[in-house]
């Protein structure tokens, strides 16, 4: 079936915010057999470099699913049971009764009651999530520094609980997912970044998708735009940065082709199996780091727009945005990289305000999944 896409209506919504004061953005779009890819705006706003559909990203978030995807491989396999205690495999990092409490779908779908790293790895992000106690100090300040995740674990572990294990709604955090990162290593033998490469991206054909650490992106890129709620000013270039601060739960880099690629082999039961994929759309209530309440998965963010669901994830990282969806029956689907993040101003108390970009953002997404 020939699909329904009006590519200068998709232009004019991606330029729209362009013009609305995101530096560079680009994007793919597939509707049954028909593929639309578009770019608006600068890879480099000093120079004038074009961005284009083809450039590598780092993704953020959107490496929860790689993640969750590698170990429900594991439990496929018989080696982790998704309802065992995290305590059974990882004793010291998750020590006592809590080890015993928490069990490795909470931790996948966010609902362990683990705090979240952040704010004590960074020092200057004192309140993390709430942006008026945070500076954008320890961001330059841990440009180049070199974390090991089970020190960043046990930050994470020592917080004070956001909740009681399997309790709803739940709070994402990071820590789950460096948590998932030990137990993948300790399961194979092979550090996170090998096995969900080898297990997951290798076996799906990703050939520009790379879960790496390192501080460079190889290959064509943009420059990655931080703003931090405008106390950047202007966006400073976070494209290069270290990126074991986040490890399995945020260092992705990947194409906008390789995202759609992967979601929709996932929902076609073709990285994860058809009962492990019913496992990972089984969803509860999350409570994202801007306060709003995520229907969250094993990894997967489910999005319900008029007549249609669809599943996916959003993800961030120092500069950069991302977010793919497909819609549950495999027929359309978007994935989306922009190259500014956190443009919102902060009013008297602390929170952002509402940007232009927000506005034609929100209107090109609602393009990209309902024409």
């Amino acid at each position: 079936m020939t699909g329904t896409l009006d590519p200068d209506q998709l232009q004019s919504a991606l330029e729209a915010v362009h013009h609305a004061g995101m530096p560079g953005l680009f994007a793919e779009v597939r509707d049954h057999d028909q593929i639309w890819r578009g770019a608006a705006g600068f890879a480099d706003t000093a120079t004038g470099r074009p961005i284009t559909t083809d450039m590598r990203h780092r993704v953020g978030s959107l490496t929860k699913t790689f993640t969750a995807a590698a170990v429900l491989l594991q439990v496929e396999n018989g080696e982790v049971g998704l309802d065992t205690a995290i305590g059974h495999y990882l004793p010291k990092l998750i020590p006592g009764e809590r080890g015993k409490a928490i069990t490795v779908r909470q931790l996948i779908s966010h609902s362990s009651g683990l705090a979240e790293y952040l704010q004590y790895a960074y020092p200057s992000f004192a309140g993390f999530p709430l942006p008026a106690r945070t500076t954008p100090e320890s961001m330059e300040a841990n440009r180049y520094t070199r974390f090991h995740p089970t020190d960043l674990i046990a930050m994470g572990v020592s917080a004070p609980a956001t909740g009681s294990p399997g309790g709803t709604p739940g709070v994402y955090s990071n820590t789950n997912y460096l948590l998932l990162g030990q137990l993948l290593e300790t399961i194979t033998g092979d550090p996170a970044e090998k096995c969900i490469t080898r297990t997951v991206i290798e076996p799906a054909g990703l050939k520009d998708t790379e879960l790496a650490i390192a501080p460079e992106i190889a290959g064509p890129h943009s420059l990655h735009y931080e703003a931090w709620f405008t106390m950047i000013d202007p966006p400073r270039d976070f494209s290069v940065y270290d990126m074991s601060f986040v490890g399995p739960a945020a260092s992705l880099i990947s194409t906008v082709s390789d995202l759609n690629r992967f979601y929709r082999l996932l929902l076609a039961g073709e990285i994860v199996s058809p009962a492990s994929l019913a496992e990972m759309q089984r969803t509860v209530p999350v409570i994202a780091f801007d306060g709003k309440t995520l229907d969250y998965g094993l990894g997967l963010q489910k999005t319900t727009v008029p007549g249609r669901v669809y599943w996916g994830h959003e993800g961030s990282a120092w500069g950069s945005g991302a977010v793919a969806m497909i819609s549950a029956d495999g027929t359309r689907q978007m994935a989306l990289a922009v190259n500014l993040q956190r443009w919102n101003r902060l009013d008297a108390a602390g929170m952002p305000q509402p940007h232009p970009i927000d506005a034609a953002l929100q209107a090109l997404i609602q393009l990209t999944l309902c024409g």
